[in-house]
């Protein structure tokens, strides 16, 4: 269905029509003329589908629509959302969209200094993007308030309802009007947190599930290789030497990994950049800027990137850890095949791994395709390569590259 079937303004017609966003996605072809009528929505659907367009579109014309001139008089929607990286990316998306309409956004987080949030809050905002540590800290010291705000929007609302953002979430609506509209929006969600959303909205709230048996978009080719820990580096440079047109996201567990991960490819003539909470936000604010603008093709993170960063030109995935908690896999995967693109992710199992590859099969109701490692090679599932090396073989020949270009590295200029 075309946006122009919503009766939406011509300004953010004409916005969405020059982001290349001609056609609804089912998420926004279903939940927008709910969102308009001022419903309740508890909407699920799988990552890379549209879901921020799908209420920052009806928001921001709602708003536009009963503003007389871009005055604002006190912020009319908050969007809660768990990562500074998210806030920030919903920001960017309201404001394109937004261009040109009466209608201000702006989006407030930590690891930053206030005073430009201030004085940006000072100068009026319709549409507040926020984490939910730097909006109480504002809240507290009375550079904000929340009296007039007409619609609450949880980004990622599995993670926003888990017990550690719960509190918050409940603190915020006491400040809010009695009569306020609520939108949860999110790719999981299990039973307990699914009573918790429910216990936070209007009786007559919409629910919507988009493919439920599936969490995981059918854009995206998902494998799973079982490899030994320690050949880990091996198998991931072998991977991205063969993929070298390739724009890659590798997860890691911890900060520590990602570094190390790093130098090995370092060690391997490859070039990466890391991205974990343990960097300085304005770092990891840089190193995703970098990334999206293609300045460097291989990103090594932790799940602080799992949850909503959207890079359209994700081409692989790799799962160089598999994630202790099963539903951050489909939030990690779901960096690739985002809209109508198409994407691959591969999974590197260790034999200490079985167990949570087991829940994430158990997560997502079905068993992932296993990538064969065997004495003949292993078979790419992105692309037909014949390798004729046995495992052996291949980390033998993978050292022997590195050591080499040590020596070339030391050998004296004449």
């Amino acid at each position: 269905m075309k946006f122009d079937k919503f009766f939406l303004s011509e300004d953010i017609l004409r916005n969405l029509n020059n982001l290349g966003f001609f056609r609804t996605t089912d998420i926004q072809y279903k939940a927008i003329p709910s969102i308009m009528k001022g419903e309740d929505v508890l909407a699920i659907a799988q990552t890379g589908t549209g879901k921020t367009a799908a209420f920052a579109i009806p928001l921001i014309n709602g708003i536009h629509a009963n503003k007389a001139s871009k005055r604002a008089l006190g912020i009319k929607c908050l969007v809660m959302v768990p990562t500074r990286e998210l806030a920030q990316q919903i920001g960017e998306v309201f404001n394109s969209i937004a261009k040109h309409t009466k209608v201000r956004a702006f989006a407030v987080f930590g690891g930053v200094e206030q005073d430009a949030q201030i004085k940006k809050l000072q100068d009026g905002i319709d549409i507040l993007i926020a984490t939910p540590g730097r909006m109480f800290d504002l809240i507290r010291e009375d550079y904000m308030n929340l009296h007039h705000v007409e619609t609450l929007v949880l980004d990622e609302a599995d993670r926003m309802l888990d017990l550690g953002f719960i509190d918050d979430v409940e603190a915020v609506k006491r400040k809010l009007p009695r009569n306020h509209q609520t939108l949860f929006f999110s790719a999981t969600i299990n039973p307990e947190i699914k009573k918790l959303a429910y216990s936070q909205v209007r009786s007559s709230a919409i629910r919507i599930q988009i493919s439920p048996e599936d969490p995981v978009s059918k854009n995206i080719t998902h494998s799973v290789m079982f490899v030994e820990m320690d050949d880990k580096r091996f198998f991931l440079a072998e991977f991205l030497q063969q993929n070298p047109e390739g724009k890659f996201i590798v997860f890691v567990r911890t900060r520590v990994r990602a570094e190390r991960v790093a130098k090995a490819l370092e060690r391997a003539e490859i070039q990466s950049r890391t991205l974990h909470g343990e960097k300085d936000q304005t770092d990891r604010m840089d190193v995703l800027k970098d990334f999206r603008n293609g300045k460097f093709s291989i990103l090594i993170a932790t799940d602080v990137s799992a949850r909503g960063i959207d890079i359209n030109d994700v081409t692989h995935v790799i799962n160089y850890d598999l994630p202790e908690n099963p539903e951050n896999y489909v939030h990690r995967i779901g960096r690739t095949g985002r809209g109508f693109n198409k994407g691959i992710a591969v999974s590197f199992c260790a034999q200490e791994e079985k167990k949570l590859l087991e829940d994430i099969e158990a997560t997502i109701n079905k068993k992932i395709d296993v990538m064969k490692v065997s004495k003949a090679g292993y078979e790419m599932i992105t692309k037909p390569v014949d390798l004729s090396l046995d495992l052996k073989a291949l980390i033998e020949a993978e050292e022997a590259r590195i050591e080499n270009a040590k020596r070339r590295k030391k050998k004296p200029k004449k």
